[in-house]
């Protein structure tokens, strides 16, 4: 493996953006190349939380099947499981950019394709599985490679304060989107929420097309797809702090974020409240997850990332555990706020982290890591968070995921102590 140091993105001219970036410590927004990658994608994800609303209406409309809606999410990141850690390999190799542009055309087709079986009224339940299979395989390959560009667009130094407004930006698009899909379903159907999002691409990928970027350094490359993981979980496995990471993610993803699936159960059999009630319980989540991530963005570098992963994680599990007690719901609806940020909090400083600590030849294959535990494993999570909802009740599901959450962090401040020393 080579050791030559990576080629910076091209530097831009400064401008009054730039500057204010730098006086707002926003410093990620200095590049000219985050920008339009940022602003982009911004829009983008507006349409994508459009669909996301879209599709769990237009699946039911459909089956009338609750299980039917579940399935569907299901399906959807069935692909990244199946396919991300091979994808992570391909990132590797391959111009990321170029490759991101690909995913998003072909992830605007399948919107596209949703939006004509809608209007024809053809629409089945078969066709709107088959492409959230086919969603998923693509989307395997578009998570690593959007996270192993963004060090690409801002370099090591400003990477932290990237991951944090790209999460902000995404909780932002959790609250406008969905409000907007329910003014557009009841005013022209689902069909011009599906429209609308392959429209919003048009943005992502314009700004990609804009970016411009030095010419990267070749390095080898493994001989094969199963070399090239190998020698990225080698990696990982050789430093604790990698494991701890990647393990932390992993306890998360299965036990306390299917916290989110439970929410229309808890809203209504717990809370006892209507549809409306639970859609304002979600933007809790929300607006505490962009309130976490502008914070975290604008504390720059002065954040000892380890330190903090450890205490949001474990305030995150007891958060939750307080919220399957709560039963008033102006008290719920604050602390679904306040484990929103905490959330965002441990899950932007883990990206951080791992993305820090890797060298950028390996970058696209432990980003790939990254998303098989995050997003791959989330349907196991929601299996299980159901399953013991099913036997015990939701809120002492919850509260299960919770405590395991609280206990996986503090394992990991006692065995891996260098975490939290990490800045």
């Amino acid at each position: 493996m080579d050791d030559v140091p990576p080629v910076p993105p091209v530097p831009s001219v400064p401008s009054v953006p730039a500057a204010a970036a730098r006086a707002f410590r926003l410093g990620a927004l200095s590049h000219r190349n985050f920008r339009l990658f940022f602003f982009g994608q911004g829009i983008s994800l507006i349409g994508t939380w459009m669909q996301s609303v879209a599709l769990g209406w237009l699946v039911l409309e459909i089956t009338n099947s609750p299980f039917a809606v579940g399935l569907n999410q299901a399906l959807r990141s069935f692909g990244v499981l199946l396919f991300t850690l091979y994808a992570g390999v391909i990132v590797d190799r391959v111009d990321k950019r170029r490759l991101i542009v690909w995913t998003q055309a072909l992830q605007m087709l399948e919107a596209l394709a949703l939006a004509a079986l809608v209007w024809t009224k053809t629409v089945t339940a078969w066709q709107v599985m088959a492409l959230a299979v086919l969603f998923g395989i693509v989307n395997a390959f578009d998570i690593p490679a959007r996270q192993a560009f963004i060090a690409d667009l801002v370099g090591r130094d400003d990477l932290m304060n990237a991951i944090a407004l790209n999460s902000s930006m995404f909780n932002a698009a959790r609250i406008v989107g969905p409000a907007v899909a329910g003014v557009v379903i009841g005013a022209a159907g689902v069909g011009i929420c599906f429209f609308l999002n392959g429209v919003s691409y048009l943005a992502v990928i314009a700004g990609l097309l804009a970016i411009r970027l030095a010419p990267a350094v070749r390095r080898p490359v493994p001989l094969s797809a199963w070399e090239g993981l190998r020698e990225a979980l080698t990696f990982i496995l050789r430093d604790a702090r990698m494991r701890a990471l990647v393990t932390l993610v992993a306890v998360f993803s299965v036990l306390g974020f299917p916290f989110i699936v439970l929410m229309p159960v808890v809203a209504r059999d717990v809370l006892h409240t209507d549809a409306r009630g639970y859609g304002v319980l979600m933007a809790g989540v929300g607006v505490g997850a962009m309130l976490g991530a502008l914070g975290l963005a604008l504390a720059g570098r002065r954040v000892r990332k380890g330190a903090v992963l450890l205490d949001s994680g474990a305030a995150f599990g007891i958060l939750l555990a307080l919220f399957a007690a709560a039963r008033s719901f102006g008290v719920a609806l604050a602390l679904l706020a306040l484990a929103g940020c905490a959330m965002i909090v441990t899950t932007a400083l883990a990206n951080t982290m791992l993305q820090t600590l890797v060298p950028d030849e390996l970058r696209g294959r432990v980003m790939a890591f990254y998303a098989f535990v995050f997003v791959g494993m989330a349907p196991l999570g929601a299996f299980q968070a159901g399953l013991v909802a099913e036997h015990t009740g939701a809120p002492t599901s919850i509260a299960l995921g919770g405590a395991g959450c609280v206990v996986a962090a503090a394992i990991a401040a006692w065995r891996v102590p260098a975490l939290r020393l990490t800045a």
